[in-house]
């Protein structure tokens, strides 16, 4: 059996090296001889161009998801106290989503300081998000969005076809409709969108490559710009 990418050991984010480079880091133990068909996986999400999210001037879709606990989380009672960062990940399963969500939290005094909130959503269930929190001590909502409806909302959803789809089956082993509290094949893109108190996108960063992701910087600074 292969996995996608072995599991970054879970520790703390290191401060020398940027998001980036450690997302890198993980790339780099990909096996050789299936790099070419994940950067073809890759090819494919981005030629079909359904999932190019919400741009900036946008008007952010509201909620109410369930977090770890199950309890109702809105976007709105958020933005009543500022500004959020909200970010889509694909699961607990993913390694690149675990170091991203690490470096949130490592983040997270940043984002507090400048009076805004971080808010992660997931395909997954309540359960799942439980886990990945408690594995993670993080402190910010972790979402659940049991039916994709938001994740369709805000436009980075895509369907797990193709190259991908039979990686995910045969080499992978790891099949979306089992990880999916829809049980579908359909997964976001990674995907975060800076929203001010008005509800309105002032920054995005959306890519169908999810072996990167935004850096933890460039949300600061991106809050920061808001005023």
């Amino acid at each position: 059996m292969m996995s996608e990418h072995p599991e970054a050991r879970a520790g703390a984010v290191s401060d020398a090296l940027s998001l980036q480079e450690q997302l890198e880091a993980i790339t780099r133990r990909t096996p050789e001889q299936i790099r070419p068909r994940v950067e073809t996986a890759i090819n494919e999400i981005q030629s079909a161009g359904d999932a190019v999210g919400l741009q900036i001037g946008d008007i952010a879709p509201d909620f109410v998801l369930p977090d770890a606990l199950g309890r109702p989380i809105a976007l709105a009672a958020a933005l009543e106290r500022g500004a959020v960062v909200l970010t889509f990940y694909r699961g607990e399963w993913c390694p690149y989503c675990n170091l991203q969500l690490r470096s949130l939290q490592h983040a997270l005094a940043g984002v507090r300081a400048l009076n805004a909130s971080l808010i992660a959503v997931s395909p997954q269930s309540s359960d799942h998000s439980l886990s990945l929190t408690e594995k993670h001590d993080l402190e910010f909502a972790v979402l659940s969005d049991v039916d994709q409806s938001v994740i369709r909302a805000y436009r980075v959803q895509f369907a797990v076809a193709g190259e991908l789809r039979d990686l995910h089956l045969n080499v992978f082993h790891n099949d979306p409709r089992d990880k999916n509290a829809d049980g579908s094949m359909n997964l976001p893109v990674p995907a975060t969108f800076i929203i001010d108190r008005d509800g309105v996108i002032r920054a995005r960063f959306v890519n169908a490559d999810w072996r990167v992701r935004m850096e933890t910087a460039d949300i600061i600074a991106a809050l920061r710009a808001l005023g």
